[in-house]
């Protein structure tokens, strides 16, 4: 297992790439399921999530290759039980239930794994395939469909935090290929859900309204092969934008989709980061002293979660007090104890962190408990007094494709280390 030394006090300065968004990724990669015809998906980012969705295809029969970020899915002939010990693994694997049920009208897939954030259930995901005609149970950890029919119904989708993004796109994947028409309300406005329905649309599904709150699907009797490229992953952008402003840095973010990003760049500019745009490209850099701000997280188009903790380190940074509410996972807090070792002042009321701002950083070991977790304790550790090591960073390699490699570019001082 690989830690992170890190060593503070290098402004970030030059240009980074984005790469694909692995949230779009990773339910694309399901969606092949639906056809046998070969599927070609581009800007594919090289994760383990990515690595781990793909070992599930080939578990199911699937032909797949993975070479420059192209990923290439030929799912011929498949079968319709998902292996235990691969989906445990990644929460993001329950997306391939809707495409088997909908191809296959069965489905065995355990119930999965991933992130420690609080509680995901999936309720919602079997309560829209249930609207659709499937028979659903749980049986030893399994989640066992069956459909003889598939049969097109008006559902919701709302749940106590909102709308559900992989519920959504579960629902999609088998409505698809279901008898007649198919609205979901409530249905997660995310950008990888529609991105998600333009490759199913690709495919020669019939998919309107992704990316408003109530999306048609008109079922087709089949799906074809399809050639997508996946849109750039808006939280990675929003982390090197918050790790320019935080390391008094100026960093440029190629090939980012700076509509997918309002709210997150509205919170810099309030905190007085500067922003400009240039068509894809972002340039970000701080324009002065930074200003304290409160933060809440929401369903898109809000201030996204999966930059809650980031948004925490520039805060902590901040002369004054700021306050981050969490409004979509119950348990994503988890990192405050740890950014406390390094010095920051934050206090947790219900589901609201109070940040006192303005107090220098000192590096210290730290352990990562998520994904984004991982990244807010990077860049407090570039911003330190001293080395930072940042342990269990396997969380960063599931969603941050060569993280280290791209900050060093950009002039961070920091290293790979085996954990003995």
């Amino acid at each position: 297992m690989d830690s992170l030394l890190v060593k503070g006090g290098a402004p970030l300065h030059g240009e980074v790439t984005i790469s694909g968004a692995k949230n779009s990724v990773l339910p694309i990669m399901a969606a092949t399921l639906l056809t046998a015809e070969p599927c070609t998906i581009r800007r594919v980012p090289e994760l383990s999530d990515v690595k781990f969705m793909g070992q599930i295809l080939t578990s199911l029969g699937a032909e797949v290759k993975f070479e420059d970020n192209t990923l290439s899915v030929h799912a011929g002939k498949i079968k319709g039980v998902g292996d235990y010990d691969l989906i445990r693994k990644m929460r993001g694997s329950i997306c391939i239930l809707g495409p088997l049920l909908g191809r296959l009208r069965k489905a065995k897939v355990s119930l999965p794994g991933g992130c420690v954030i609080g509680s995901r259930p999936i309720d919602l995901h079997l309560k829209g395939l249930q609207a659709l005609g499937a028979k659903i149970s749980i049986n030893g950890g399994y989640v066992v469909a069956t459909a003889p029919r598939l049969v097109g119904n008006d559902l919701f989708l709302g749940g106590r935090s909102g709308p559900t993004v992989l519920g959504t796109g579960n629902v999609m994947m088998a409505a698809v290929l279901a008898e007649g028409v198919t609205i979901i309300e409530s249905a997660a406005c995310e950008p990888e859900v529609v991105d998600l329905a333009g490759f199913l649309n690709t495919m020669g599904a019939k998919i309107s309204g992704a990316g408003s709150p109530t999306i048609t699907i008109a079922g087709v009797s089949e799906l074809h092969g399809a050639d997508y490229e996946v849109i750039p992953d808006r939280i990675e952008a929003a982390t090197f934008a918050i790790a320019a402003a935080a390391t008094d840095g100026e960093v440029t973010l190629l090939g980012s989709r700076p509509d997918h990003l309002h709210a997150v760049l509205d919170k810099l500019r309030e905190a007085g980061v500067k922003v400009e745009r240039r068509g894809p490209a972002l340039t970000v850099r701080r324009g002065g002293r930074l200003k304290p701000v409160d933060v809440t997280t929401l369903p898109y188009a809000g201030f996204p979660t999966d930059a809650q903790a980031q948004m925490m380190v520039l805060m902590a940074l901040t002369s004054g007090i700021s306050i981050i509410t969490e409004r979509i996972f119950e348990a994503r807090f988890m990192h405050v104890s740890e950014l406390a070792r390094l010095g920051a002042d934050i206090a947790i009321e219900g589901p609201s962190a109070i940040i006192r701002g303005g107090k220098p950083l000192s590096g210290a070991p730290v352990m990562a408990s998520d994904l984004r977790a991982s990244a807010a304790l990077v860049i407090a550790g570039l911003i330190a007094k001293g080395t930072t090591l940042v342990k269990r960073i396997y969380h960063l390699d599931r969603g941050y494709e060569n993280i280290d490699a791209k900050l060093r570019r950009l002039g961070a001082r920091i290293e790979r280390a085996a954990e003995s």
